[in-house]
């Protein structure tokens, strides 16, 4: 029997993958900011991703 080839792992490239890098970079700029305190990496991802999409931050304890 024949071995099927092995498929490469697509890479993104283009405007997602530098969106998704300056996301990277703020967000960890965040953590730094923190004092490198463990436990906020979702909430660091996305307030980088809110600020470089120009989306509104809602925090956990805003009122509704």
């Amino acid at each position: 029997m024949a071995k099927e080839p092995i498929m490469k792992q697509q890479v993104a490239t283009g405007p997602t993958q530098n969106l998704e890098e300056r996301i990277r970079c703020r967000a960890y700029e965040l953590y730094e900011q923190r004092g490198r305190k463990h436990g906020q990496d979702l909430e660091d991802w996305l307030r980088a991703r809110a600020e470089i999409t120009g989306q509104k931050v809602r925090t956990m304890g805003a009122s509704q």
